[in-house]
């Protein structure tokens, strides 16, 4: 049946159907770079690199443009704020984005464009809609009339009578209409500015994402993504201000993730809420984070917590633990073996098929885990699967994994860089730790108990737990 995608823009799903067949063109809105990225930003990122990698393990050949706001009034501001250069504090977070993304195991777009890279297309664009007479400047600034645009509205459903100027609108009484938005804006003392038929001046938010989409994908592409909060009034705006330039259809498909609440409140700086990525990567691997923020359907709400995160990773450590078993009782089987014909894998496509249902894919992906340990706990012949099925099932896991952005390590590694970790946060040292076994094992196989209780009881309120085995005794960090 082919992948079905919620499009905003009709309100229900659609089959894909691409502009060129055998390609997928996406834009989706970066960040606007004046501050460390959130979580939210993180679901986001996380969203549309699943999508794109599994348009890409479908066969498609994916553009993916993703930009960066480099020039706002927010980075202005924040640049007054600290004293520092604009472009300074937009190079800043440019960084920390990309650091914080490639910890995440998010890839890099195809093409990242800046807005201030594009100033010349922008200026093109308004000088386009000033001839059709849907802009009109006053002292230097640029405004599109929306009321010179029929289909000003249908993304978002909202229709000009019916709405008001309030909160989110400036009001500005030399508009037309209140809901006229700034295409360029006239130069104000101490900021960046930049040559133009109207004067020096620099965009407004919205023409910029319009220019550079045009620029990389054309005047019609497959899909335009970002978060929800962007349906109005962003997307909106760049639909009446593309669609009034070129005369053609801007977006086939528009795809939007929902929020992240903290604790089931809405983030924050306000509420002293706001986590930011780098922060919570101090607590959690970032893969236990991706799983976390893919639990939900990519448009539902999903509620971080500190018992969720310590679910997902618990989850994950149960996906590591069962690849690692497999490998101790198959060793070397896996080779040459593909997932064709695993019912799990073919389920997981099913549902990402399904307007990208991760969360119910992630429900598969531990069926098939639950599955093989039952099969494993089995006697050799009383197996549900053979150890063929078992290899072609784990072969499906990993698959499943890449398009998840999980598994991106071997077992040993990530439980040793698990431990190494937990060891780090709670101070202590492994070397210790082994002088102090040597001891307990010295003292038990001397009789003398109540010296190896003793070491016993001063690893434990270290926050270490021993398992003494045939094999010897091994210990873990709770």
């Amino acid at each position: 049946m082919g992948i079905r995608i919620y499009n905003t823009l009709s309100r229900k799903k659609e089959s894909f159907e691409p502009v060129r067949a055998g390609k997928v063109s996406l834009y989706v809105c970066g960040p606007t770079v004046y501050d460390s990225c959130h979580i939210g930003h993180a679901r986001s990122a996380v969203v549309f690199d699943v999508i794109a990698r599994y348009f890409e393990a479908s066969g498609y050949e994916v553009t993916y443009v993703r930009n960066f706001t480099d020039v706002d009034d927010k980075i202005i501001q924040r640049a007054q704020q600290l004293g520092a250069d604009w472009k300074a504090v937009a190079e800043k977070y440019i960084a920390e984005f990309h650091e914080d993304m490639a910890s995440l195991g998010v890839r890099p777009a195809t093409l990242e464009p800046k807005a201030t890279e594009h100033i010349g297309a922008i200026v093109s664009m308004i000088e386009s809609l000033m001839a059709k007479d849907i802009a009109y400047e006053i002292d230097g600034d640029v405004f599109f009339s929306v009321e010179a645009f029929d289909g000003y509205g249908k993304l978002s459903g909202r229709k000009l009578e019916d709405m008001e100027a309030g909160a989110r609108i400036d009001v500005d009484g030399r508009k037309r209409n209140p809901f006229d938005f700034a295409l360029w804006k006239a130069a104000k003392p101490g900021e960046p500015t930049w040559e133009s038929p109207w004067g020096r001046g620099r965009p407004g938010w919205h023409i910029e994402c319009s220019a550079m989409s045009f620029s990389y994908l054309g005047p019609s592409f497959d899909i335009h993504g970002g978060g929800k909060d962007l349906i109005f009034p962003h997307h909106e705006n760049e639909i009446a201000q593309s669609e009034a330039a070129t005369g053609k259809s801007f977006a086939a498909y528009w795809i939007h993730n929902g929020f992240v609440n903290i604790n089931q409140e809405k983030m924050s700086k306000s509420l002293g809420n706001f986590l930011l990525i780098r922060d919570v990567l101090k607590s959690f691997h970032p893969e236990a984070i991706r799983l976390f923020l893919l639990s939900n359907h990519y448009r539902s709400p999903v509620d971080f917590s500190h018992k969720a995160m310590e679910e997902a990773a618990s989850a994950l450590d149960k996906i590591y633990a069962l690849l690692e078993r497999v490998q101790t009782a198959l060793p070397g089987g896996d080779e040459g073996v593909t997932p064709d014909g695993d019912p799990y894998w073919k389920r997981f496509c099913d549902a990402m098929d399904d307007d990208f249902n991760s969360a119910l894919g992630i429900g598969i992906l531990f069926e098939a885990v639950r599955a093989i340990n039952r099969s494993l706990d089995e006697a050799e012949g009383d197996r549900d699967l053979t150890a063929r099925e078992i290899l072609i099932t784990v072969a499906g896991i990993g698959r499943m994994g890449e398009i998840l952005g999980l598994l991106g390590q071997s077992p040993v590694d990530y439980f040793r860089n698990k431990q190494t970790a937990a060891l780090s946060k709670a101070g202590v040292d492994p070397e210790q730790i082994e002088r102090l076994l040597q001891d307990r094992q010295a003292a038990r196989q001397a009789k003398d108990w109540a010296t190896a209780d003793r070491i016993r009881d001063r690893l434990s309120a270290m926050n270490i737990t021993i398992k003494d085995g045939p094999d010897g005794t091994t210990w873990s960090v709770e």
